[in-house]
């Protein structure tokens, strides 16, 4: 029996790591639910500083100074413990980023965070180069610490961004400038080596500043545009009103056509995921497509305090009185300008009489 099983796996080991990418995947996909559940984040917190012990060990069988009995005789065993934590840390990372990520150009960094995700399941013969090791340390410790201090401070601004970047260097710097210390690194690698991290912390900085990054740990979990939205205070459902769908269109919940007369009011509903106790200011951007000039315009930025606690989100609402026909969309934003998502409709002169159907959030 023992040796039919052997055969099997060494049958099907080439599609090893497609299986194991799929199988892991589809596990944290099932499993992690919240991105402020304290476990959850202590076990990342230990991926990290188990994947930069493994780092050190992989250096030192490289170089030949491993002398504990021990290791050296587990030694082989490390380029697959590297390959788990890179991605049990990239797979995690996927599952929450994928969750905040507005699929306009925050989409790039999770596409990012994808391909090391797929990359790391065929690095296996790469995995003992050094400098390719702290570039992805650095990734993934920079990865956990944006989203990571915001659940702990219940704050997000610059300043988390910032202390989560200063902790990334210190985290994978420190181990760099250890092992070249206590353990004599080659010069020459230990600058390449810094530059190649001080290059990735230049990188990811650039796409903070171009708001390519997801709002983590933000989330828009829905949103649409209603043509009346009510809140009841004795039971805090809200009553969202919108035109009745027709036959084809099963799904439909909000207007993606709003049929408009003098008087009315549109309605953007929103309810954003925040991790509990976290205030953070949220921004409706109303702004209206000009065909001649071939551009977006911006005509009001209407905004609330949110505070987390909701699995389903803080449910929020603006409203507009005067709207002209055309092309227009909400971005929903943080107060720093960063994309949770975006709503978009067409306004259109009402015709005759519009029926409404009713849902509750």
């Amino acid at each position: 029996m023992f040796l039919r099983l052997r055969n099997l796996y060494q049958r099907l080991e080439r599609f090893n790591p497609v299986l194991f990418f799929f199988g892991g995947f589809t596990w944290d996909s099932l499993t992690l639910k919240r991105i402020d559940r304290m476990l959850d984040n202590l076990i990342l917190l230990a991926y990290l500083l188990l994947l930069g012990a493994l780092i050190a060990v992989v250096h030192l069988a490289g170089s030949g100074r491993l002398t504990r009995p021990l290791l050296r005789k587990y030694a082989h065993l490390c380029p697959m413990g590297l390959q788990f934590f890179l991605g049990g840390l990239f797979s995690a990372y996927v599952v929450f980023y994928f969750q905040s990520v507005s699929f306009t150009k925050t989409a790039i960094f999770l596409l990012i965070l994808v391909a090391l995700l797929v990359a790391n399941e065929f690095l296996h013969h790469r995995l003992s180069n050094h400098t390719l090791l702290l570039c992805l340390y650095f990734v993934a410790s920079f990865s956990f610490f944006i989203f990571f201090i915001p659940v702990v401070t219940h704050r997000m601004s610059t300043a988390t961004y910032l202390a989560g970047g200063m902790l990334s260097l210190l985290l994978v710097l420190g181990l760099h400038f250890w092992l070249y210390r206590r353990f004599g690194l080659d010069a020459r690698q230990f600058k390449f080596g810094t530059f190649s991290v001080l290059a990735a912390y230049a990188v990811i900085n650039a796409f903070y500043w171009l708001n390519w990054i997801p709002p983590v740990p933000l989330s828009l979990k829905t949103g649409g545009i209603y043509h009346h939205v009510d809140r009841n205070p004795e039971t805090g459902l809200f009553t969202l009103r919108y035109e009745r769908p027709h036959w084809y269109e099963p799904f439909k919940n909000r207007d993606t056509v709003y049929h408009y007369a003098p008087g009315d009011t549109v309605s953007c509903f929103t309810a954003v995921f925040a991790p509990t106790r976290l205030r953070q200011k949220i921004y409706h951007h109303w702004q209206t497509f000009l065909p001649r000039q071939h551009k977006w315009v911006s005509t009001d930025r209407l905004g609330f305090e949110i505070i987390g606690y909701r699995d389903g989100g803080y449910r929020g609402v603006t409203r507009k009185l005067h709207i002209t026909p055309g092309k227009w969309r909400v971005d929903v934003e943080t107060e720093h300008g960063l994309l949770l998502g975006r709503i978009d409709f067409r306004i259109e002169e009402r015709g005759g009489p519009v029926f409404l159907k009713t849902i509750y959030r």
